[in-house]
């Protein structure tokens, strides 16, 4: 773990068999980075509820894991963060640990966008507001849902997945690299606010490029 501008950073790797956290939230928890979290925590002995914007991915991956439940989820709509929060919190009694996952990358924009970038003023309005509503204003809506309820139990995590800045700054990476940035200024805020109650935040840098379905498999090796 290191720490910038005073906020923890945990990177790829590093032993989730030391963590402490029984009742778990992971969203976009049913394939690549999200369920390998899960998959996990899971094995660690925590309790996990994953989520999907599909009902029918969140129960099938979550019946490869012990004890786990899949939970239907868009993290860009309002009424569903608070019905799945609050299915969530009832079905473990609370919840320890909040993964701010789920997300969407560049193939949304432009399936090329490794062998062929391009420009900011090529990306359709839609695919900008479709990336950082999921992985901006995303982050923001789950946490806001959870964290009230960790502040009245007087603990809790929340984890935002994050990128290395090159990846932030990267021709051809609107709007992927922008949401990013968002999200790692929305978490040293989010820490800052949070400073001295008992529930922390932390970014997490999953390192090297992964199936995860947001990069082309040809792109895996760059």
């Amino acid at each position: 773990m290191s720490r910038a501008g005073g906020i923890p950073i945990v990177h790829g790797g590093e032993d989730v068999k030391n963590l402490n956290f029984p009742r778990v939230l992971i969203t976009g928890g049913s394939s690549g980075l999200g369920l390998a979290m899960a998959s996990a925590l899971a094995a660690a002995g925590a309790s996990v509820v994953l989520t999907s914007r599909s009902s029918d991915r969140a129960r099938e991956a979550a019946r490869s894991l012990p004890g786990a439940t899949g939970l239907k989820l868009d993290v860009r709509d309002e009424d569903s963060v608070h019905r799945a929060v609050d299915e969530a919190w009832a079905r473990l009694g609370g919840i320890d640990l909040l993964v701010n996952n789920a997300g969407i990358g560049m193939r949304t924009v432009n399936p090329r966008f490794l062998s062929e970038p391009q420009g900011f003023w090529a990306v359709p309005p839609e695919g900008f507001r479709a990336v950082v509503d999921t992985n901006l204003t995303g982050y923001f809506l789950v946490a806001r849902e959870v964290t009230p309820r960790m502040l009245a139990a007087g603990h809790g995590r929340i984890v935002n997945i994050s990128m290395n800045h090159s990846t932030m700054n990267r021709a051809g990476f609107v709007p992927y690299g922008p949401s990013r940035a968002g999200a790692e200024a929305l978490s040293r805020i989010m820490a800052a606010d949070l400073r001295g109650t008992g529930v922390t935040v932390n970014m997490l840098l999953p390192g090297g490029a992964t199936p995860t379905g947001m990069v082309p498999p040809a792109g895996l090796d760059d």
